[in-house]
């Protein structure tokens, strides 16, 4: 802790991470909608802030009426009724501009004005733009010379427009993309927004990371805090809820998995999320077509159903290891009756069954399969980190693609480092506990218990992935 303090702290100091971070990563398109009720009209002045990748996918800069041409686009997708009549919704003003983001990307900021020229007693809105893209989308509503009856939305945004994402709600993002207003004679009282909370330790961290990579002096200080920085981040990214890393290597603890198994698998991590990493930076960077998030949420169920097949496979296993004990038990007692009904032939009877019973026994589950250990490590590397996806993109973007290949490879030996540390922790803490003879049986069960809980994780993975 000491150590990632430090390294913090440095970068901080040296290069500090910009104040704002787009709330579900660098794929996304986020929008805000803040609908104004007119007495004779319905405004809607539409905001859509895209990250770094599909910013640098469609490379808007390029195109000089890109502004009006998506204003155009938003306005068809934008439906308004209107006491349960649609009303034809025209474009009144449109702007764009290309705030810096992460890695010293740009990102894209559309404004969009509408307008629908009707009035009645209930208004409905529904944002239908990019609605195929993940992101935050959020709406307000007020009223200018009319009153909004109860208000299903706050009349002030909880982003500032999008400038400004709270951290606290990434869990729950909002996702509001149609409201119903009722409307009134008067004035509307103002709904408050929720408050914007504050940068989460581990984000200011990646936001300093990615800040690295656009630093214009890449001098071997900066090069040797930076490579730091993505060992400390690969590390922490491992170390996250969700992800079944440290489950599987939860495992190496419950079977008789050896030193060389976890590190087996922290490698194979390591080896599968920087190549990850570099085929989607390089799809992403040849083509506009492919959708980074949707290839992620593939990568994630995939991930996920790996490690479900790695469970099912571990709790057959040790499922039949468990009956097979009591099935040597049943023939070493029966040999050792023979053996006493015959008499002479006792010694060599119970020897002969004592033996084989031990020879049958002894080593079984000993050891991970080579393979299985490969799929552990393949199904904990194979979805890329965005963060470390951004910084590759970044350094590609100037010019300093082995910068960006140095920082995926020490985000990756960080993940490992975590993975392989935890197993390596649990393995020597079973073999303590098992050189106990006392509690000895009380772990016959830990196999079962934990290939079931790899099952219920990568099951979980894969489930979340798909919805």
């Amino acid at each position: 802790m000491k150590v990632f303090g430090s390294v913090l702290l440095l970068g901080l100091l040296l290069f500090p991470a910009q104040a704002a971070a787009h709330p579900l990563g660098n794929f996304t398109v986020n929008h805000y909608h803040g609908i104004t009720v007119h007495p004779d009209r319905v405004t809607v002045r539409a905001v859509v802030d895209t990250a770094e990748i599909p910013t640098l996918q469609e490379r808007p800069a390029e195109v000089a009426d890109y502004a009006s041409r998506e204003c155009a686009a938003l306005s068809r997708a934008t439906s308004v009724e209107v006491d349960g009549r649609a009303v034809p919704v025209e474009v009144r003003s449109s702007a764009v501009e290309f705030p810096a983001g992460d890695a010293g990307l740009p990102t894209t900021r559309l404004t969009c004005v509408v307008e629908a020229g009707a009035s009645g007693s209930t208004v409905a809105v529904r944002a239908g733009y990019r609605d195929d893209r993940v992101g935050w989308r959020e709406m307000t509503a007020v009223g200018d010379g009319v009153a909004l009856l109860d208000p299903p939305v706050p009349a002030v945004s909880v982003t500032g427009e999008l400038r400004q994402y709270p951290d606290d709600l990434l869990s729950d993002p909002l996702d509001v993309r149609s409201v119903v207003l009722e409307v009134g004679a008067g004035s509307s009282a103002p709904v408050a927004g929720t408050a914007v909370g504050g940068s989460s330790l581990l984000g200011t961290a990646t936001r300093a990371f990615t800040s690295f990579v656009g630093v214009r002096d890449l001098t071997p200080l900066v090069g040797v805090l930076a490579v730091l920085l993505s060992l400390v981040l690969g590390a922490g990214h491992a170390a996250l809820p969700g992800h079944g890393k440290t489950m599987i290597a939860a495992y190496l603890a419950g079977r008789a998995g050896t030193p060389r198994d976890a590190l087996v698998v922290g490698a194979t991590v390591t080896l599968t999320h920087t190549a990850g990493v570099l085929a989607l930076g390089l799809l992403i960077s040849a083509t506009s077509a492919v959708a980074g998030d949707a290839v992620l949420r593939w990568l994630g169920l995939v991930s996920g159903l790996l490690v479900a097949a790695i469970g099912v496979a571990l709790l057959r296993t040790s499922l039949r290891q468990r009956r097979r004990p009591a099935l040597v038990a049943h023939g070493h007692a029966h040999r050792d009756g023979d053996a006493n009904s015959r008499g002479h032939g006792h010694g060599h009877g119970d020897g002969h069954g004592r033996g084989h019973g031990v020879g049958h026994g002894h080593g079984q589950g000993r050891g991970v399969g080579r393979t299985g250990l490969i799929g552990m490590g393949v199904a904990g590397g194979l979805v890329p980190s965005p963060s470390a996806l951004v910084v590759l993109l970044g350094a590609v973007a100037l010019g300093r693609t082995w910068f960006g290949v140095l920082l995926v490879l020490g985000y990756g030996l960080g993940m490992a480092a975590t993975l392989t540390a935890v197993g390596l922790v649990l393995v020597r803490l079973r073999d303590r506990l098992a050189a106990v003879e006392r509690l000895r049986d009380r772990f016959t069960a830990l196999p079962v218990i934990t290939a079931t809980l790899v099952l219920t994780v990568g099951a979980g993975l894969a489930l979340r992935a798909a919805l």
